[in-house]
């Protein structure tokens, strides 16, 4: 947390405005400008790369009808810009644009400004932007984005546990490990199919359009959708070749690590990370913090579950899932702080704006899982110290010597014996094995 607060006060400052999406920055011609002579193109420019639709321009001239333009494309300031040509020889008066982009996180923005040639109308169009999203088709998509969190988790977590911790036992790890398997696969079908309605603002039933659905395989958050099931399919045989038994060989372990890496990106390639500053970095940060979060969150499912269905977990196994959780911590740590840094840009963002505003609970939020992860840490450590069969409580005394030098109120020289009737081999599974075998018993 130190090393994360001084990276704060050594970068924060130089990343631009704090948003959660794109912004536009700038029109030209301007919002509210009067122009002498017709435009014979429109251009805006946004804060971040954006993707552009086939109705992202809606203009309506002083009559309120909609003005013929040609197909909308990048300006000379590249993806970050969006222009439109106009016809030539517009009448004077006020002119309505609507617009409608997707911004590199693949969530779609809106707006709407005016222009004037010549001088301005004495009436105009009334319209709106209207909404970013369909409510029913937002519900949708936003459960279908959690379900793909939850089970990259469950999965990616699972697995790791698995691979890094060693467990004897792993029968009761099938089950999570299909429930996150089916789980992420329904969940990417479900964002791959709504994707064309929730970049249009339509309703559900639109996901029925061919040609809309064509386009959504060409985009980038498509493909990336694509990607991701197809190394869900191959995910699927690297599972079905786990044993439930055997240490996993070093090329097995890679193949997994690999598939982890391949699903991480997808969500980094079509998100914030893949657009902006230090691209590379930033997305390379995005894939370790997915990778973290689901190593430590699944681990975490994975071992209560073999606490609970299991038999007594092996010592070694709670330590180093304990080693590999505090590892998964730090780098959620750094790995947030670089990422708030990008998307935040300034302290006066963190409460002035709405994207800071979700920050700084998100910030309250890490905080609380921290304190569950140095309670998860004492709690494993604990497991892993504890001899197999020892009923002794934190404190308490090895033998009868110890109760008699230990201070405790009582008899000073208290002998404990194992009762009469109980046979030696339960009492010697009882002991503790820092005292003589069979001597002393709990």
């Amino acid at each position: 947390m130190l090393l994360a607060s001084v990276l704060v006060l050594l970068v924060l400052g130089g990343a631009g405005t704090a948003s959660a999406h794109a912004a536009l920055r700038a029109t030209d011609p301007g919002d509210g400008a009067v122009v002498p002579t017709a435009p014979r193109q429109l251009t805006l420019t946004f804060t971040e790369s954006v993707a552009l639709l086939d109705d992202s321009f809606r203009i309506l001239d002083p009559q309120n009808r909609r003005v013929d333009t040609g197909a909308p494309g990048h300006g000379p300031g590249g993806a970050a810009t969006a222009r439109v040509a106009l016809p030539a020889g517009l009448p004077q008066g006020t002119y309505v644009v609507v617009w409608r982009v997707v911004s590199a996180d693949s969530h779609p923005v809106s707006g709407a400004f005016t222009f004037s040639v010549g001088k301005a109308s004495p009436t105009l169009a009334v319209t709106t932007a209207g909404p970013t999203e369909d409510p029913a088709t937002a519900s949708l998509h936003n459960m279908g984005r959690y379900l793909a969190y939850l089970a990259a988790a469950l999965l990616i977590g699972t697995a790791a546990f698995i691979a890094l911790c060693r467990p004897a036992d792993r029968a009761p790890l099938r089950a999570p490990l299909r429930i996150g398997w089916w789980t992420l696969l329904g969940a990417t079908l479900l964002l791959l199919v709504l994707r064309a309605p929730y970049e249009t603002g339509a309703g559900p039933a639109a996901a029925l359009d061919a040609t809309a659905f064509a386009r959504t395989l060409t985009g980038r958050p498509g493909i990336a959708l694509l990607a991701r099931v197809a190394l869900l399919l191959v995910a699927a045989l690297w599972l079905r070749g786990l044993p439930d038994r055997a240490r996993l060989s070093r090329p097995a372990r890679a193949a997994g690590g690999a598939l982890a890496v391949g699903l991480a990106l997808t969500w980094a390639a079509a998100e914030h990370a893949s657009a902006g500053i230090q691209v590379p970095v930033a997305v390379g940060s995005a894939v370790l913090h997915l990778l973290a979060m689901a190593v430590w969150l699944g681990g975490l499912g994975a071992l209560l579950l073999t606490l609970r269905r299991g038999a007594d977990p092996d010592p070694a196994t709670v330590t180093r899932f304990s080693r590999i959780a505090f590892a998964s911590v730090a780098v959620l740590v750094v790995t947030g702080v670089y990422q708030s840094w990008r998307g935040l840009g300034s302290w006066d963002a963190l409460t002035g704006t709405t994207y800071g505003l979700l920050l700084t609970a998100k910030l309250a939020a890490v905080v609380l899982l921290l304190a569950a992860a140095a309670l998860s840490r004492r709690w494993t450590a604990r497991l892993a110290a504890a001899p197999p069969g020892d009923l002794r409580t934190p404190g308490d005394p090895e033998t009868s010597e110890d109760i008699a030098t230990s201070g405790a109120p009582g008899p000073p020289a208290t002998r404990w014996t194992p009762p009469a009737r109980r046979s030696a081999g339960s009492c010697a599974a009882r002991c503790s094995p820092r005292s003589p075998s069979g001597s002393w018993c709990w």
